[in-house]
């Protein structure tokens, strides 16, 4: 069967290859889009084939103020009428296919004006099964459902798990005391539930395999502070223990799946005495690696691969991932590897490509591409046919989009960061926007970036640092931001900084067109930015930005422990707080806050902004009504208020406003 699948797939690919290759973009300047075109939500952003290759659903919103709706075509027939249904009054956020005919759609709606707290948010979630063959839509009623394994050997049945007993998700109070979840297997057809398993404080989380069986748990020792790791072993009804980690630990330990090639022994992702963490073989037995699989010296492992055919290999691990410059992979199955580099040779401006879902038989499948000059394209190959189904943005065209470069560069201290850039089009040098990520402890592997694309095509190159603190750089680099106190606008600062400075020196920077515009960590990146001495920056952008450091330290404090507590209390504490250093700023800055944040609340802007009034300093400030602090809760009316008022602010007050300031002081 693979064999023959190979066979057809190198044989459209010749036909597409054939044809004129669209990849070659001009090199010419070009005119900007409208900011409405940026500010559309995506137009699809989900498409899936069905387990039997006979329908494909795609996720859409039709128009610019519109809820998203799912359209269910015959793959065979794509002009045919589809069958369309929406989740009016809720909204539809993601589905994926459950059976042959069957669907699991998530929604979620806004139940509250008003935040309820500290990551207490204006949403609830649902989850609804539709049968596309008898167009019934059935709810599952319980709050906040979680699905935790489809059953490609249970035809019509899957596993969700919910909170007995109290809320979960965004419903719950940070106060309440930690409930397990319950498992269940729910029947698609008539609603009814089976309970599997219930977890407890010793197996709070479990996972199944592709049979519905549990076979990893994970929990906590309270008295002896280590997480703990169980395993049920196929045919066995008992969990033993086969891992131990203290809370006091940074090192990874992921548990992935089995090892086909050394019977009974894991996949593993750790560090293991190592700076990066790597892919081993493990033995739960001895509580010891047998192998090494994959480990790079410079970057973490990013995630494992899973085989294409979910339903027919569930459970198989085909490879790890790591990312650099994108997403590379080192593959372990050949045929694999042949089918997703045959996908990127016939897919035009291809960077980041994914299966997105593939027919039982392996004969169709649907894929997404996703990279610097594309949005997101999705792909369908089906009857030995590749055509597009459908783009995220269909309005914006590759060849007009920028092209993203991979950067290493020395910082003042001589420590290797990497940096994201995004470059116009036209000649250099270009007025140049420095956007950090926020987190500030995250990985961040830029593919489609939103933010850079709008910027880069209104004449702004975009450079984003991957400053210390971030993970994927190893536990060294990680570990800088706060091990001797917090960096936060010091050495974690001064990485942004020489990031322009570095453009600069390269010739592809302007030294004075430059700005910084961030999101919560990054926005508070942008208030140091504003204070800091010697000026290096024309103005800058703080989106939902961590004003007071101790505000926002003590939503939390109290349920921080372990490394955790270590990193956060060092980083909070030892930071700069830009709360304290409104007397400092010298360039002009906008303020953008959403009203109903839920992880760094509206206070921090307003406190921030009396702060200004008092000392006399030049800003605007836009509120975002009904925005959240995440992506997804920006609608068409928050993202071209957001658009407009910076490219404004940019265009007009950056230069000439900080220019007036200078010659004030």
């Amino acid at each position: 069967m693979n064999n023959r699948y190979l066979a057809l797939v190198g044989l459209f690919i010749a036909g597409f290859l054939s044809q004129p290759n669209s990849a070659m973009a001009s090199t010419d300047a070009v005119e900007p889009y409208p900011l409405e075109y940026w500010a559309l939500r995506s137009v699809i952003n989900n498409a899936q084939i069905s387990p039997d290759g006979k329908y494909l659903g795609i996720q859409k919103i039709p128009n610019k103020d519109g809820n998203p709706i799912i359209e269910v075509y015959e793959a065979s027939n794509l002009d045919k009428e589809p069958f369309r249904f929406n989740a009016d009054p809720m909204e539809i956020t993601t589905f994926s296919w459950a059976s042959d005919n069957h669907i699991i759609v998530s929604l979620r709606q806004k139940v509250r004006d008003q935040i309820d707290g500290f990551n207490q948010g204006v949403y609830d979630g649902r989850i609804v099964i539709v049968n596309v063959d008898t167009k019934k839509i059935k709810t599952v009623n319980e709050l906040n459902p979680s699905i935790e394994s489809v059953l490609p050997q249970k035809p019509g049945k899957v596993i969700l798990s919910f909170n007995e007993g109290g809320e979960d998700g965004p419903g719950a109070k940070l106060s309440e005391p930690f409930r397990p979840r319950a498992y269940w297997e729910y029947d698609l057809d008539s609603g009814r539930k089976k309970l599997l398993i219930r977890g407890t404080l010793v197996q709070g989380n479990i996972d199944f395999n592709g049979k519905g069986e549990p076979w990893l748990a994970r929990g906590f020792d309270i008295a002896d502070g280590e997480f703990v790791w169980y395993l049920r072993r196929p045919g066995e009804s008992g969990w033993e223990e086969f891992h131990r980690l203290h809370e006091d630990s940074f090192d990874d330990f992921f548990v992935m799946g089995f090892d086909d090639t050394k019977q009974g022994n894991l996949m593993v992702i750790g560090h293991f005495g190592q700076n990066t963490n790597g892919l081993y073989s493990f033995n739960p037995d001895t509580g010891q690696t047998e192998e090494q699989i994959f480990i790079s010296p410079d970057v973490d492992v990013w995630n494992i691969s899973r085989h294409s055919n979910f339903w027919q290999y569930p459970d198989k691990i085909t490879g790890v991932a790591y990312a650099t410059d994108k997403i590379h992979y080192a593959f372990f199955d050949e045929i694999e590897e042949a089918t997703y580099e045959q996908l990127k040779a016939v897919i035009p401006f291809s960077h980041n490509v994914s299966v997105t879902a593939r027919s039982r038989d392996g004969q169709s499948m649907t894929i997404l591409n996703t990279g610097p000059q594309d949005p997101g394209t999705y792909y369908m190959l089906k009857d030995g046919e590749f055509k597009s189904v459908g783009s995220r943005q269909p309005l914006l065209e590759s060849e007009k989009l920028a092209r993203m470069e991979y950067h290493t560069f020395e910082a003042r201290d001589g420590e290797k960061i990497r940096a994201y850039v995004t470059v116009p089009h036209g000649e250099p040098p270009f007025p140049t926007i420095v956007l950090p990520h926020g987190g500030p402890f995250v990985s961040e592997l830029v593919i489609y970036d939103e933010w850079s694309q709008m910027l880069a095509n209104n004449g702004y190159m975009v450079v984003q640092p991957q400053y210390r603190g971030s993970f994927n750089y190893g536990m060294k680099f990680h570990k800088i931001s706060f091990e001797n106190g917090g960096q936060g606008g010091y050495k974690m600062q001064d990485d942004k900084d020489d990031s322009a400075l570095y453009l600069v020196k390269e010739g592809l920077a302007d030294p004075d067109r430059l700005a910084m515009f961030g999101w919560s960590y990054g926005g508070y990146a942008a208030l140091v930015a504003a204070s800091r001495t010697p000026q290096i920056y024309q103005c800058t952008i703080a989106g939902a930005a961590v004003a007071d450091m101790i505000q926002q330290i003590n939503y939390y404090r109290w349920a921080l422990r372990g490394s955790q507590k270590t990193t956060q209390l060092s980083y909070r504490e030892g930071s700069i707080n830009p709360i304290e250093e409104v007397a400092k700023v010298n360039v002009p800055i906008l303020l953008i806050h959403g009203d109903v944040d839920q992880r760094v609340p509206v206070t921090h802007a307003d406190k921030y902004r009396k702060e200004l009034d008092k000392h006399n300093k030049y800003y605007k400030y836009v509120e975002l009504e009904g925005a959240d602090h995440f992506s997804n809760t920006l609608f068409y009316n928050h993202q071209i208020e957001l658009y407009e008022s910076m490219i404004d602010f940019l265009d007009n007050d950056c230069g000439n406003i900080s220019k007036e300031l200078q010659a004030s002081n």
